[in-house]
């Protein structure tokens, strides 16, 4: 089983989510089936050591340590009460024109958070190496 990382697609629809659960341990008669996680706004985002790993396509929120009896729509509202999915507590095809397109939005934004913090923080750990290399030909010559 190959290691993959979804997190540069965003999953906006609960289709592409389910399609995403291609290493789910669970069955469809359990309650973290895919169909209910996919529904409560997860997608797979596990690895060949960690299956059970689901993210929140909107707030970005990694969950894992799934049992057969979690309720997905439960464990999302306990770990991300902040999150805009979880705020408004239902489906995307329960939801309003307006509200999926806050949800979008919200995605959008957590994404180029998400992304700018990362090139943020690799910008600076490349400077500071940059730095250390100049000293070292400083204190040589």
């Amino acid at each position: 089983m190959e290691s993959t990382h979804n997190s540069a697609k965003i999953y906006l629809l609960q289709e592409d989510r389910e399609k995403s659960f291609k290493h789910w341990p669970f069955s469809d008669d359990k309650q973290c089936s895919i169909q209910k996680m996919a529904e409560a706004g997860f997608y797979w985002h596990g690895t060949e050591t960690e299956i059970d790993i689901a993210a929140c396509f909107v707030c970005g929120k990694e969950l894992d340590g799934w049992e057969e009896s979690d309720d997905p729509w439960s464990e999302h509202r306990k770990h991300a009460p902040q999150c805009p999915f979880v705020k408004f507590g239902r489906p995307e095809t329960h939801l309003t024109c307006d509200e999926f397109v806050t949800i979008m939005m919200a995605t959008v934004k957590t994404r180029y958070v998400n992304n700018y913090t990362t090139l943020k923080t690799n910008g600076k750990l490349l400077i500071e190496k940059k730095r250390k290399e100049m000293e070292k030909l400083l204190r040589t010559n």
